[in-house]
């Protein structure tokens, strides 16, 4: 298994477009509604993160992981590929490549395996976020 930069590829888009569609609503905390393909790729040739990479072995890609420039690293896999440690590996690699630092994992709090993988990573929960989208009526 190996990490490779998602602009090596000219099917990134293609391939980030899939994983996302693959996202569980429960589980999902980055965006609210599918973005539209050329939305899509604005945004991945923006180069939003510090690092973005595929998860690859020989000529599968298992999903993709990101570094933000905030150090929260971001993982996915694609169903066909879980449970097989390729996030766990991701996640070693990744870190292993950017070196020491302080790192964190936002996790939506209903996807309770990636919250274990974390934790058998030697990640401590500090906090629990709460989001109103749309405030009550006062009365």
């Amino acid at each position: 298994m190996n990490l490779i930069s998602v602009y090596e590829r000219p099917d990134r888009h293609e391939l980030l477009y899939r994983l996302l569609a693959e996202r569980d609503d429960e589980v999902n905390i980055s965006h609210k509604a599918m973005p539209g393909f050329c939305q899509h790729i604005a945004f991945v040739e923006s180069k939003p993160y510090e690092a973005w990479y595929f998860i690859v072995g020989g000529d599968d890609v298992y999903g993709a992981c990101y570094l933000t420039k905030g150090d929260e690293i971001g993982i996915h896999i694609f169903r066909s590929h879980r449970g097989h440690g390729y996030g766990k590996r991701a996640v070693e690699a990744l870190i292993r490549d950017k070196g020491p630092r302080r790192y964190l994992a936002n996790i939506s709090p209903r996807n309770e395996n990636s919250a274990a993988m974390f934790s058998r990573l030697g990640f401590t929960l500090i906090q629990h976020t709460y989001e109103l989208n749309e405030p009550a009526p006062s009365h």
